[in-house]
């Protein structure tokens, strides 16, 4: 397989798309300012689910605390 072929094998396609549009020599500046914008997505995406979910569930910080200091 030549070296600017992608294997798709697993792969959906907005993965496919990416790895094609960074299929190119980066800066490890540029690497790490990527993998923080990633980081920032997803902590957000992770705190708006947790936010439903609290929600949802009706939980204080009472209920939070009990969880905490609960023996496992």
């Amino acid at each position: 397989m030549a070296a600017t072929q992608i294997q798709t094998h697993g792969l959906n396609p907005l993965q496919v798309s990416l790895l094609r549009l960074f299929n190119r020599p980066m800066k490890d500046e540029e690497v790490l300012t990527l993998k923080r914008i990633l980081v920032k997505h997803y902590s957000s995406q992770l705190k708006n689910e947790l936010e439903q979910v609290v929600e949802e569930k009706g939980y204080t910080q009472e209920d939070f605390d009990k969880m905490l200091n609960e023996d496992s």
